[in-house]
């Protein structure tokens, strides 16, 4: 059974207008907007000048939500990005006033630039969705969602991120070169002006959220728990992993299957939509014993076994 609606056509011109000035990204705009519906965070990461930036930025446009861009650096500090209290002399009172986070998607450009105190300032957004001030809580706009964008560990000037924020994220990707027709494209796409200043509005906050609701309603079988669970033990148990997926990662693959069918017109959850999700959901979780990295095994190469060693339910028909 597949689910026609209008916003679901409406999610098919989202991506759509995105597409015109990501050239060749289909496959990485699919990821984020599946975190999107499934209320999750994404970390993009790639090489310097790739499009991570640019994806993030037209999605803003497109879906008409609050949007605000953090260009992390070593001197950016945690309130620039939770707000601050400030003393009003006139009504001799603190007031608050909001950081960069309090909006509907914000852009964590360049994550692991900025040093791993202010890096833990998301934390506390990302997981309760708000943030805590001078023993205040301050709601974040709903819906709320962090993609946050670095560049490969192998940059000079890069602070790797703490393993309790790496959780936080739904997905982790990777954009990738351009083929050469891709780059030939862009670079006409770029003679008068940058693209993304054409991005169109073309859907609502409030369609959005009737699309969200509609993705988490999508049916994920008592079959399917049982099948998330198992992999998710065959990561602990593998000899190569020194730590293996947290339960959090079991939830965050369901919700994304879930957001994936969605977008694939379906109202229910087949394992080749886990399958399909489990290195952008597992891999940036796992870590492997130093032996193992030694020997050049990847957790790409780990999650392959895990997927080859656990039987998957019978699809439904």
């Amino acid at each position: 059974m597949s689910i026609y609606s209008e916003n679901q056509e409406l999610l098919s011109e989202l991506g759509a207008e995105i597409s015109k000035v990501i050239r060749g990204k289909d496959e990485a705009l699919f990821i984020v907007l599946t975190g999107l519906l499934a209320r999750g965070h994404v970390l993009i990461e790639d090489v310097p000048g790739v499009g991570k930036t640019t994806l993030a930025m037209a999605l803003g446009k497109a879906t008409g939500l609050s949007f605000r861009r953090a260009q992390f650096t070593p001197d950016v500090m945690a309130s620039d990005i939770t707000g601050f209290t400030m003393f009003n002399k006139e009504q001799n009172r603190f007031e608050y006033r909001s950081g960069l986070v309090m909006t509907n998607i914000f852009l964590a450009d360049e994550i692991n630039r900025t040093s791993p105190k202010t890096q833990s300032a998301l934390l506390e957004a990302m997981e309760e969705r708000h943030v805590t001030v001078d023993g205040t809580v301050h709601q974040l706009p709903n819906p709320f969602m962090v993609i946050a964008t670095q560049n490969s560990g192998e940059c000079v000037g890069t602070f790797p991120l703490p393993e309790a924020q790496l959780d936080r994220f739904m997905m982790k990707i990777s954009m990738g070169y351009p083929t050469i027709e891709q780059e030939a494209q862009i670079l006409m796409d770029r003679q008068e002006e940058n693209p993304v200043e054409n991005v169109q509005n073309v859907m609502t906050a409030e369609q959005l959220e009737a699309c969200i609701e509609e993705a988490g309603s999508v049916m994920f079988a008592e079959s399917l728990c049982r099948y998330v669970a198992n992999l998710a033990s065959a990561t602990r148990n593998h000899p190569a992993v020194a730590l293996g997926v947290s339960p959090r990662a079991s939830v965050a693959i369901m919700q994304a299957s879930k957001a994936f069918a969605y977008l694939r017109g379906r109202d229910y959850v087949i394992p080749e939509d886990i399958v399909r999700l489990l290195i952008p959901v597992f891999e940036h979780r796992i870590v492997l014993k130093r032996e193992t990295r030694l020997n050049k095994v990847t957790v790409r190469q780990v999650l392959e076994d895990v997927v080859s060693a656990v039987t998957p339910p019978i699809k439904r028909s």
